[in-house]
């Protein structure tokens, strides 16, 4: 007999209640009984103390029943106790503290390090899984995770903005806390762990390499290699403009063998003992990390050994290149051995590995489940209710050998869920089947489900047995309406216009459906320069402003779509302006041109060269401008010529020109529709070099004294302040004597003035 009792319950549990017949008077219990189970002289089998599964999982006992004088008179018996599991122990991490580094853009969701925690409780069971989060992560800037870590695994790495932004000279240190939660963390009442995980941000060394040389007329063995990297090929002018597309060079790194076959853990297998000879039982699939589908990598299966040789050996097959294991000579039989360990050699052209196989012999699948309900009723859920809550426990029996594939019962939902909304688990220790919500529902597409469930065995039936109503459940949902907020037709809504649309200009729509039917309005949200209007019935947007792609080639502006009555919910879309370009903007010089000169006098004709550019978007595959002389008068001296579509020289044509500065204005033209034209002007100055640079006297500098002037401006200046003093002393000395005359009374006696 088998029994489960959950560990951690009060002592003196009674379990089961033997009897004997006479001679019988009293029982023996004898095995592994750890000084906790006891049997009373009533037959009453009990536990003096709780259990502890972390301790002993399953306990082996044996039952004899006893004469008066102690002899054996029934058994003994087989007694299997089977301790469950409850969540009794907390999640450990295996270190207090990691450490580990990461480069700056490294691809978004690859591991760069991992984090481990252990249970004691059962990993089969909800106890035992654990789901790993981060909760802390210092520095936090723009409060934008950078890393992220999978919840099964504890492998952590970057997010999307993380490999993006992290930057070592920015931040080089990164500091989380990670935390790891049993009862795969869906459970409020899980116990937790947290542990520290610092990471340094290392610079990113994916970099154009240093320059490559190579020794004309090689003697060396080839090919040499270069280097890893993609090469591109450009051709430039002398400015370093491009002047055709550039050329990829793809270098590829070819394979050699050089990685031997890996197999996965154990693979265990199950068979029925009545297949027939040549039934597959499963494949062997193992790896090889050299290039996939050359030689490299090609693998082939062998069948090296089995073990036990019983009733013969080359009981089994394996395909040679598929892997797939076969029966080889008869069926199996469960009483001759229950379990063949398979040696198999896996190899490529160099090298071999050994992988293992177990196969279990299992009874024949001569029994269907039977559902212990074939009705379970009404129920109502609300179509808010949260995906993933468990509605309903359906179970079902199979007479079958325990825990095999003939008595695991796999749960399908047959009728009244076409759209997928609902899913059932299957518990592997119970049978029992979890149905759980697993997409939305959802009122309007489905007030009312008639629900049918299928229970089912992975292992085929025996011939002779099929499948019969007992192994059939239904239920019936009924879904409540809530008031949801609208839904948009897409989450992203584009469009494109010229950037001179005029005003009141269409540019699209959005569209919005609210799931209860009421109406809607439109309105927009983060149009910060102003240009965009909607429609608040329809969802048309149009142009409110003036467009500019100079400004915003990309207008990215948010729509909300709120109800109107009801709890006026509201959700957002994006919408996305792209703006084509037109020749709106002259050209101008492409930087600040100061300081131009030429050494005076002039040996031989002279030129320099300058560049041109607009706002408008440009096309580095075609002429853009074109040059000309300002004014006619000029054209005695000067010329301008095109170098190429963005550059011209300016050129003097003769030698006799004096010192000082020549304002040169030059014509430019684009090659737009309609053209734009700009007239810019380049200062150049004539003057006497000393060692390559401009020198010029003080006296001869426009704008700039000579000491005559300065000594006359300096004399004139002191004339004038001497002036001004004098007028100043010849006032205060009148004032003075008017004040004598007018007031001879001594200043005490002077009446004072508010």
């Amino acid at each position: 007999m088998t029994f489960s009792i959950f560990e951690g319950q009060e002592s003196n549990q009674i379990i089961f209640q033997f009897k004997a017949n006479s001679p019988a008077v009293k029982f023996k219990l004898t095995g592994e009984t750890d000084g906790i189970f006891m049997i009373g002289g009533d037959g009453l089998l009990y536990c003096t103390k709780a259990l502890d599964r972390e301790t002993r999982a399953v306990h082996h006992l044996q039952l004899a029943a006893l004469d008066s004088q102690g002899n054996v008179v029934e058994g003994p018996v087989p007694i299997t106790i089977e301790v469950k599991d409850i969540n009794d122990n907390r999640p450990t991490f295996l270190q207090s503290k990691y450490e580990g580094s990461v480069r700056q853009n490294s691809r978004p969701g690859k591991p760069f390090m991992y984090v481990n925690a252990t249970d004691l409780d059962d990993p089969n069971t909800l106890n035992g899984q654990l789901f790993y989060q981060i909760v802390i992560q210092l520095p936090l800037v723009n409060n934008v995770m950078y890393f992220q870590i999978n919840n099964k695994t504890g492998a952590i790495s970057l997010t999307q903005e993380g490999s993006q932004e992290l930057d070592p000279a920015r931040n080089s240190f990164y500091n989380l806390v990670v935390s790891v939660k049993d009862m795969g963390g869906q459970n409020e009442n899980s116990f937790s762990h947290t542990t520290s995980v610092d990471i340094t941000v290392r610079e990113n060394i994916w970099k154009a390499p240093e320059q490559v040389e190579i020794t004309e007329n090689s003697t060396e063995p080839h090919p040499i290699k270069i280097t890893q990297h993609l090469f591109y090929a450009t051709a430039k002018d002398e400015s370093g403009k491009l002047l055709a597309y550039p050329v990829e060079v793809h270098v590829k790194v070819v394979d050699i063998n050089d990685n031997p076959p890996i197999c996965p853990a154990t693979t265990v297998f199950e068979v029925q003992e009545n297949e027939i000879v040549g039934s597959s039982i499963g494949y062997l699939s193992a790896s090889d990390m050299d290039e996939a589908n050359t030689v490299n990598s090609i693998l082939k299966y062998k069948l090296v050994d089995q073990s036990p040789k019983v009733p013969s050996d080359g009981l089994f097959l394996i395909e040679e290149y598929e892997g797939k294991v076969q029966l080889g000579k008869r069926s199996l039989r469960k009483q001759d051995n229950p379990q063949y360990n398979l040696t198999v050699e896996v190899a490529d052209k160099d090298f071999q590995t050994l992988c293992f196989v177990q196969v279990h012999v299992i009874d024949i699948n001569d029994q269907i489940p039977i559902f212990k309900v074939s009705d379970y009723g009404n129920m109502t859920l609300p179509e808010d209710t949260a995906i993933g809550s468990t509605i309903l426990v359906i179970e079902a029996t199979d007479a079958d050998e325990p825990f095999t594939g003939s008595s695991k019962i796999l749960y399908k939902i047959v009728e009244g869920d076409p759209e997928g909304r609902l899913e059932v688990v299957t518990d592997p220790q119970t049978n029992a089947g979890y149905v759980t919500i697993k997409q939305a529902l959802d009122f309007e597409a489905q007030p009312v489900a008639n629900i049918v469930f299928k229970a089912e065995n992975p292992e085929p039936l025996v011939s002779g047995v099929s499948y019969n109503a007992s192994s059939y459940a239904s239920f019936r949902l009924t879904v409540t309406d809530v008031n949801e907020a609208p839904v948009f037709s897409q989450r992203i809504f584009q469009a494109k216009v010229s950037e001179d649309a005029a005003v009141g200009t269409r540019l699209g729509n959005v569209t919005a459906r609210d799931p209860e039917g009421l109406a809607m309005r439109y309105s927009l949200s983060g149009d910060k320069r102003g240009w965009l209007k909607i429609d608040s019935v329809t969802g048309e947007i149009f142009s409110a402003a003036p467009l500019d792609r100079e400004t915003e080639s990309l207008y990215r502006v948010r729509v909300v779509a709120t109800e109107i009555g009801g709890s006026a919910l509201s959700s957002v879309a994006d919408f996305h302006l792209a703006l084509t370009d037109v020749n709106d903007n002259p050209p101008r010089l492409a930087k600040e041109y100061t300081g131009l000169f030429f050494c005076h006098p002039l040996s031989a004709a002279e030129s320099l060269t300058f560049e041109v550019t607009d706002d408008d978007q440009q096309s580095l595959w075609r002429s853009q401008f074109t040059f000309a002389l300002g004014r006619e008068s000029l054209k005695n001296d000067w010329q301008v010529s095109k170098i190429n579509g963005t550059h011209a020289r300016l050129s003097t044509k003769h030698t006799r020109f004096e010192e000082g500065v020549y304002e040169i204005p030059i014509l430019l033209s684009d090659e737009g529709k309609p053209p734009m034209q700009g007239t810019v002007s380049l200062s150049v100055t004539f003057c006497q070099c000393v060692e390559g640079s401009c020198f010029r006297q003080a006296g001869s500098h426009d704008g700039i004294p000579t000491v005559g002037m300065a000594v006359g401006i300096l004399l004139t200046t002191l004339l004038v302040i001497a002036g001004i003093l004098a007028v100043v002393f010849y006032r205060m000395k009148k004032d003075e004597g008017k004040g004598n005359v007018e007031n001879p009374q001594s200043p005490e006696a002077k009446p004072l003035r508010s």
